[in-house]
């Protein structure tokens, strides 16, 4: 699984616990959900709170795996990479807020 074994969630033979597939693919359920919502936004209001809640999602993504896991460098590849995602989902929101005007 894509998000598994950067985590630090498989054992040493590499295989990912079905425990740990459910909850990463629930991850991937709401990713996928929140983007499609963003894609199809019919105007620039439904935009900004579907962008809302990717913001969201990626950020407390961000917070609990700074947080929990383990190893410094782990923390940092993850968390960074769940942060710069909420970022860029911001950004361009507001971007395209700023080309409305």
């Amino acid at each position: 699984m894509w998000l598994a074994k950067p985590c630090g969630l498989v054992p040493a033979d590499g295989t990912v616990p079905r425990s740990t597939a459910l909850l990463i693919r629930a991850v991937g359920a709401r990713d996928a959900a929140i983007g499609t919502a963003m894609a199809l936004a019919p105007d620039i209001g439904v935009l900004r709170a579907a962008t809302a809640c990717r913001v969201a999602a990626d950020l407390s993504d961000a917070s609990l795996f700074g947080a929990v896991l383990t190893g410094r460098s782990r923390r940092l590849k993850v968390a960074g990479f769940a942060a710069v995602w909420g970022g860029l989902c911001a950004a361009a929101v507001a971007r395209e807020q700023h080309a409305q005007r």
